[in-house]
């Protein structure tokens, strides 16, 4: 039963593509997200006997019945939450092939095609960042969370080579490393994972536009290196998760410069902007960094998850995490080819770049370039049609990520407010937004547009609902 027989698999691929189909072609129609409760669910699954075994054609029914109930559509083009767009046909075809084809991607002799497909892409996207394709070096990872992992850990080894193999007890202090307020959790958690502990990692205040403020930066540096404490890392965030805010890339990379720290640009959903000309200078100075991150399961209508690392010292990935071992094929190094394991935290791991690949085969960078405009474009859009209806836009960016408080009344900006009307829009099942804080305080609404498939109707229509769900609730103060 593990390998049908091939009328049997062309039933259940014709079951799986009417799946697919029918999700892509209803779903603009259908709410974003509904409510059930967590026992309904449970129930359901609770009820399956796998020693009651269904047929092929019941099995995938269940599944895509159960994916079209139970769970907030990401791919709606009314869904303006986080950064989960909706995925191009392409890649979902490419991760298909994946599954059925299994590369495996820790040595390059086991899977040569798939090494060579993602160094390419590797080096073709770090040039649009600005950095040297001879001079780049890079990985695929999870997410953003295992990419910012690894440039910190690429960074203690560079500042620290005794922490590769005596790790921080072979350090005569406490490594210490700089992101602004509005930086990504996953920075926090990395310092966890490398045993740095959450307190290494130092907020650096924002200023009125929640940018970080490169002075205070360099007094905090000054302050820890008075203390004896050993600062080696800051973050640039472009593109922030609350508000979309580019930090000050240039201003920084001065600082990181003349303190002697790694400069590293968390670009994971604002890097896309390098693809569009119009939007490129706002990431001037990102060719300095010593390490991007980007996510291409982000702006770039990839299915998650497709992180990637790139550095412009092509030897540190080796320093990382080159480790030997002898079940592991070897013969790689003596035709010049990296092994995906000796270079990342993965070993066996997933073809992650070819969903990319294919997704560009197709599109071009023409494509993307064209996709990311509209939503600029759209975000243009939606300031444009909330000032009209007594909304205050309350972020600057020039990304398509906007927040906003009601400006009808004094009770406008506060918290409960805010809530009760995102919580109105998201059970009515027309869109999903969210509500947030930003500048550690600030209540506000959050949309953030990034799905292909959204169009101008959308944007009015969800201007339509603020302004219902804020008449239903009334002028009153929720608290």
């Amino acid at each position: 039963m593990l390998t049908l027989d091939k009328n049997e698999r062309l039933a259940m691929w014709d079951r799986v593509i009417a799946g697919i189909e029918d999700y892509i072609d209803t779903l603009p129609g259908k709410p974003c997200a509904m409510e059930f409760g967590h026992k309904e669910l449970r129930d359901k699954i609770g009820s399956i006997d796998f020693n009651t075994p269904m047929t092929p054609a019941e099995a995938v029914d269940f599944a895509a019945d159960a994916l079209r109930e139970y769970q907030v559509h990401v791919p709606h083009p009314r869904y303006y939450g986080l950064f989960n767009p909706a995925p191009a046909t392409a890649s979902i075809a490419a991760d298909a092939l994946v599954a059925a084809f299994n590369p495996q991607l820790a040595t390059w002799h086991h899977n040569p095609i798939g090494c060579e497909i993602e160094r390419h892409l590797i080096r073709s996207i770090a040039e649009r960042f600005g950095y040297s394709p001879e001079e780049t070096d890079g990985s695929f990872t999870s997410g953003g969370a295992e990419a910012n992992h690894t440039a910190l850990l690429t960074a203690l080894v560079d500042a620290f080579p005794e922490y590769a193999a005596g790790g921080l007890r072979a350090l005569d202090s406490q490594p210490v490393l700089y992101a602004s307020a509005e930086s990504h959790h996953s920075i926090s958690k990395a310092a966890r994972l490398c045993g740095l502990g959450a307190e290494a990692v130092r907020s650096v205040p924002v200023d009125q536009a929640f940018r970080m403020i490169p002075d205070e930066l360099t007094k905090q540096i000054h302050r820890d290196r008075a203390e004896g404490l050993l600062p080696f890392f800051v973050v640039a965030t472009i593109g922030s998760t609350n508000a979309g805010v580019i930090d000050p890339i240039s201003a920084i990379a001065d600082v990181a410069r003349d303190e002697s720290l790694w400069f590293h640009a968390d670009a994971a959903w604002g890097g896309a902007a390098v693809l569009v000309p119009g939007l490129r200078s706002h990431l001037a100075g990102i060719e300095r960094a010593d390490s991007i991150i980007f996510d291409a399961h982000k702006w770039l209508a990839t299915p998650m998850g497709a992180g990637m690392y790139f550095t412009r010292h092509p030897d540190i990935l080796h320093r990382t995490f080159a480790l030997s071992a002898d079940y592991m094929p070897t013969g790689s190094r003596e035709i010049d080819a990296a092994d995906p394991y000796e270079r990342s935290m993965q070993c066996s791991r997933r073809f992650i770049g070819l969903k990319l690949f294919l997704s560009l085969l197709v599109a071009g960078w023409e494509g993307y370039e064209k996709m990311i405009r509209r939503h600029v474009e759209m975000g243009d859009l939606l300031r444009s049609r909330l000032g009209a209806s007594s909304w205050a836009i309350v972020n600057d960016t020039p990304l398509p990520l906007v927040c906003f408080v009601d400006d009808t009344g004094p009770c406008g900006d506060e918290e409960p407010r805010l809530k009760a009307i995102a919580d109105e829009i998201v059970t009515s099942g027309r869109a999903w937004i969210s509500s947030t804080r930003i500048g550690g305080s600030k209540p506000v609404l959050r949309v953030c547009i990034m799905n292909h498939r959204t169009v101008h109707d959308d944007i009015e229509a969800l201007v339509h609902d603020l302004n219902r769900a804020r008449d239903q609730i009334g002028g009153q103060n929720s608290k």
